[in-house]
């Protein structure tokens, strides 16, 4: 599965964009300034318990926050 169909999957499943998810990361402290605070379970179980997300696309989310991939990723 590409990076940009992790991303489709996860805006059908909760609704949010990448934009969206970087902004509640910011408010819940997980982001400061755009930069990652915490370690990938914090965000892994964050996504789990509030969205459901499966594993492997909360570190999509995680990878997204990290700044290791854009929407642009394939």
């Amino acid at each position: 599965m590409s990076f940009q169909a992790y991303l489709n999957t996860i805006k059908v499943q909760t609704g949010k964009t990448p934009a969206d998810f970087r902004q509640m990361a910011e408010t819940k402290g997980f982001t400061v300034k755009g930069e990652l605070q915490v370690k990938a379970t914090e965000i892994t179980n964050w996504l789990k318990a509030d969205f459901g997300l499966g594993h492997g696309h909360a570190m999509a989310i995680y990878a997204l926050l990290k700044g290791i991939k854009d929407e642009n990723s394939q």
